[in-house]
């Protein structure tokens, strides 16, 4: 198996990644009424999930492995 097609592998199950964080019943988990550092709870985490699946694609397209 060659470099690209592990890279393109890792993208591939990111994507899924990226599907199962955005989608309904993840947030409907963090759909309540209370704040993180004043901002509602439903958009840190939309936040957070964003920047960790940002880091995690750029740490695959980066790697030399």
């Amino acid at each position: 198996m060659d470099r690209f097609e592990l890279k393109g592998q890792r993208l591939t199950a990111l994507c899924v990644l990226g599907v199962v964080l955005f989608n309904y019943p993840l947030l409907a988990i963090f759909n309540v009424a209370a704040t993180v550092f004043g901002i509602p709870v439903l958009y840190a985490y939309i936040f957070a999930a964003w920047g960790l699946l940002t880091a995690c694609m750029a740490y695959v397209i980066e790697s030399r492995d």
